[in-house]
């Protein structure tokens, strides 16, 4: 018997039916039942339930008009369509247009109990599949932690771009921002995230080793070669997501054979003439100016417009930094639990001071610094001396007595106003100073090309 946690609703003007299937099925589910296709509809939107059973002549709205509008309002809740045998046209129709199945009039209630039984068991399979990635997601994504637009508007983008099994991702961001997490979230949300999820780190492996270990060889294919070859990451991430991380890293020669197998899917071992065709995601993401390098004639244009089908940029902590210190209460908790460390909280100066940290390496630093302070911290509140944030300063008074700011007026200021102000100003004199030039302003400011050209966008979206 199938557990009553599941909802079913019956749509059937004949109150016979509807009697009926209720009668042989509420000990086994829980049912509420309609006349009308208008009711169930409008129920439907407010609780969707697991699996509809319909009939296709209905009166005022029909089955099949009904079965299109609940897949707009909820594509996931299967439908079962009730039909006399010569609708039988219809059904064929119903089903191209998304219904799970259908039964005959008159209905034969052990045929209705495996029909039924069928769909919940695809139910069931889709609520373990959510779970999974849902705890996949919670474990290995906390550079989501957040309340920014910034962060948000990148959150969404990803679950957009996560559900095509096969489009190439290209991130780009600076050192520590969770490029590597990103890569993982869109693996996990994707319709192959039970597939393999492979790493690595292209800066790691000697350019003359990367075609190998990417491709694999076969055995004697060069010297020092392994006597029984070996297979390739490509090869090991099939069905699944091939990570690239730092792939502005890599050599040019690898650089065309990674572009073949992007516009082809096939690819050699090293020392094969055998032709292999492997499906799988390519994830990629540099810290690098890869515009940079192609004027450079550093990295191959072709190639940087096949792995960034789509592009991510993240944003950088200091752009994000609203989400400063719910993602250091995050990690302070995570490692006051890890080491058994009685921390509650940090001291007011401590949180201030984080505010204003200026965070080259981001979220990653964040998350490094907040280990070794609960890890040292001997008080229940973590201080500026176990976050080691002495020499951070607000507002620091200078010789001639005057603190580099303008005084705060009686009235109180509007602070997100002089914030967006003092960068829209930073923003232009980097671009007058540079002469236009994207890259050396990004310099002046202290951002990798991407990220500026990225808040260029919203700061002066007209320049």
């Amino acid at each position: 018997m199938m557990p009553l946690d599941y909802q079913v609703y019956v749509v059937d003007d004949e109150e016979t039916i509807r009697e009926g299937i209720a009668l042989a099925l509420s000990d086994c589910y829980t049912l509420t039942t309609f006349a009308d296709a208008e009711s169930a509809i409008e129920k439907v939107a407010e609780a969707p339930p697991d699996l509809i059973l319909m009939d296709i002549g209905l009166p005022g709205m029909t089955g099949m008009e009904a079965l299109g509008r609940i897949k707009e309002i909820h594509p996931e809740v299967l439908v079962i369509m009730i039909t006399a045998y010569e609708d039988i046209n219809s059904v064929i129709t119903c089903m191209k247009r998304g219904a799970y199945d259908y039964i005959i009039k008159p209905i034969h209630m052990e045929e209705l109990e495996n029909t039924i039984k069928n769909a919940l068991e695809t139910i069931r399979l889709r609520k373990e599949v959510r779970a999974l990635q849902e705890r996949q997601l919670t474990e290995t994504t906390p550079c989501f932690i957040g309340e920014s637009n910034a962060i948000h508007d990148v959150m969404a983008f990803i679950s957009m771009v996560a559900k095509s099994p096969d489009t190439p991702v290209l991130i780009l961001g600076e050192t520590g921002t969770g490029k590597e997490l990103i890569a993982s979230t869109i693996h996990y949300r994707s319709p192959n995230f039970q597939g393999p999820f492979v790493t690595v780190n292209c800066a790691a492996i000697h350019k003359e080793l990367i075609e190998s270990e990417l491709f694999g060889y076969e055995k004697g294919a060069f010297s020092g070669a392994s006597t029984s070859g070996k297979t390739g990451l490509i090869e090991a991430a099939e069905g699944g997501t091939l990570f690239l991380d730092e792939v502005g890293d890599m050599g040019l020669d690898t650089q065309a054979k990674l572009l073949r197998f992007l516009e082809e899917g096939e690819f050699y071992k090293v020392g094969s003439t055998q032709k292999r065709k492997v499906q799988t995601r390519i994830v990629s993401a540099t810290n690098r100016d890869l515009d940079k390098m192609i004027l450079e004639e550093t990295f191959r244009k072709d190639l940087y417009f096949r792995l960034g089908v789509i592009k991510i940029n993240v944003p950088s902590l200091n752009e994000r930094r609203d989400d400063t210190l719910i993602l250091a209460n995050y990690f302070m908790h995570t490692f006051a639990e890890k080491f058994n460390k009685p921390i509650l909280g940090m001291t007011d100066e401590a949180e201030k001071r984080l505010l204003i940290y200026s965070w080259s390496g981001n979220v990653r630093e964040l998350r490094n610094m907040m280990e070794r302070g609960v890890l040292t911290a001997r008080g229940e509140r973590l201080t500026v001396e176990d976050l080691g944030l002495e020499d951070v300063r607000r507002g620091e008074v200078m010789e001639n007595g005057a603190t580099g700011f303008a005084p705060l007026p009686p009235t109180g200021i509007d602070i997100q106003e002089v914030r967006v102000a003092m960068e829209t100003f930073y923003f232009k004199e980097a671009l007058r100073i540079a002469k236009g030039n994207e890259s050396k302003a990004a310099r002046l400011l202290n951002l990798n090309h991407h990220t500026f050209r990225y808040q260029r966008k919203k700061i002066l979206p007209d320049a």
